[in-house]
């Protein structure tokens, strides 16, 4: 007798439609198995095959936090230049850099976080550089070039799957946890909205992520404002993924619920579909979803429209059509014309507001470089591990010959003694880097999925 091959289950049938598998693999999914997927790590069930799965991986102008990567001009210098073609291709660049390094990388997730839409409404918010512009058309407009190029062209299957950030009206400096947003109803349509609406009409966006801050009065993670507006723009399933700590806050500081049962229920019934809070631990969120279950505050077709959601973003992105997708091959990683492309928009994004006639420099000319940041290379919370690193300074030097540089840096030191005639100097700490931030490798996402500031 020879061994039968198992049929194979609907849900890994190619010739059906996404829905009809989606509605097969929920089937067969229990409902503990289901709760476990609303975490942001969410884990594998291996008696159907089905991978770990999880949500976000920072790509604001390049793969950041998991090791070398090519390194594009911060958000607000890619809206600084105008041209969506050209914030279009970074964004492909950034997906095929992150597909390629997932094939070395199970961790690098291809559900990206990104872009962030904010209007940059006030020079002093600690955040403007993440954003476009302060203007809703030219935000929406480089944002959904950029979106377009993460997903990538293909008809079905999607490069990379991004998540707007941070809906809405978030532009809070301090206590953003817990201050409130006032937004009268035409800031909020003509404004606020409209930075999301474009990218997320155009199906390039696979979900929003919702901030910290409350919105006239009401968290942003229990906003009808996912359902009366964001769901009403598409008819696809958008994947809602709340920001780092934000479902226990809505008890903890905002104190908004009672309980935190109360709390992740409203949550998922307003919307959310992805918890990410403690880390990679997932078992706080699964106990409040089964006391909320117990208590009557969720239904097991609640879960089950979440999943769905998640779900559906899976098999856009090839998970369940291995075979099928065609970026599973992608390899392109720190190739010239990645690098070539990253000096193209650094020189798009510059911005001349008068030249008094110092510029083109003459060929004999010789050059002041004055301040501490011309021989400082600044990375953001967002940015990649630098390649190759270069400072404004190098690159005069490196232009024009040392010979002809001057460089002063154009403060002054003062040295304090103590009483005992020593000068005082600040310690490095105990456990200071020997290489600045950016030198490092990949950073492990159980410690980053803590943080309270994504």
């Amino acid at each position: 007798m020879t061994a039968q091959t198992p049929p194979t289950p609907p849900f890994r049938d190619t010739t059906l439609s996404f829905a009809k598998r989606i509605d097969d693999l929920l089937s067969r999914l229990t409902l503990d198995e289901k709760i476990g997927f609303l975490h942001q790590f969410a884990p594998a069930v291996e008696r159907l095959d089905v991978a770990a799965f999880r949500t976000g991986q920072e790509a604001l102008h390049g793969v950041a936090w998991m090791g070398p990567a090519t390194v594009f001009p911060q958000a607000v210098g890619l809206g600084a230049t105008w041209n969506q073609e050209l914030v279009r291709r970074v964004g492909e660049a950034v997906s095929r850099e992150t597909r390629a390094m997932r094939t070395r990388d199970e961790r690098i997730g291809l559900n990206v976080w990104a872009p962030t839409v904010n209007l940059l409404r006030h020079p002093l918010w600690g955040r403007n550089e993440e954003g476009y512009s302060e203007d809703p058309k030219l935000t929406s407009a480089i944002a959904t070039a950029y979106t377009h190029g993460l997903r990538g062209d293909h008809p079905v299957y999607w490069r990379t799957a991004p998540v707007l950030k941070h809906w809405l009206a978030h532009n809070n400096e301090t206590e953003r946890d817990t201050t409130s947003s006032s937004v009268r109803p035409r800031v909020l349509h003509e404004y606020d909205l409209r930075a999301f609406r474009d990218a997320v009409e155009a199906g390039a966006v696979a979900g929003v992520m919702p901030a910290y801050n409350l919105v006239n009065g009401r968290p942003n993670h229990v906003s009808p404002y996912l359902r009366e507006q964001l769901r009403a723009w598409t008819e696809e399933d958008l994947l809602v993924c709340s920001d780092a700590g934000a479902p226990s806050n809505l008890v903890d500081s905002e104190h908004y619920f009672d309980t935190h049962e109360e709390a992740t229920a409203a949550a998922l019934r307003a919307g959310v579909d992805s918890f990410t809070d403690h880390g990679t631990d997932g078992s706080k969120i699964v106990g409040r979803v089964r006391g909320a279950l117990e208590r009557g505050l969720l239904t097991e077709a609640d879960i089950d429209t979440a999943v769905r959601r998640q779900l559906s973003v899976r098999f856009r992105l090839g998970e369940f059509n291995p075979g099928a997708d065609p970026y599973a091959g992608e390899q392109p990683f720190d190739t010239p014309e990645h690098r070539a492309l990253a000096r193209e928009a650094a020189e798009q994004a510059i911005v001349l507001l008068k030249n008094d006639g110092p510029l083109p420099l003459a060929p004999d000319t010789r050059i002041a470089v004055v301040g501490l940041l011309a021989d400082e290379c600044k990375l953001d919370w967002y940015s990649g591990s630098l390649i190759h690193r270069s400072t404004p300074l190098e690159g005069l030097y490196e232009r024009f010959g040392a010979e002809r540089v001057e460089f002063a840096e154009g403060v002054d030191r003062v040295l304090l003694k103590t009483s005992a005639g020593t000068f005082l100097h600040v310690p490095p700490a105990p456990e200071a880097p020997e290489t600045a931030r950016g030198a490092e490798g990949a950073l492990d996402p159980a410690l980053l999925a803590g943080r309270t500031d994504l």
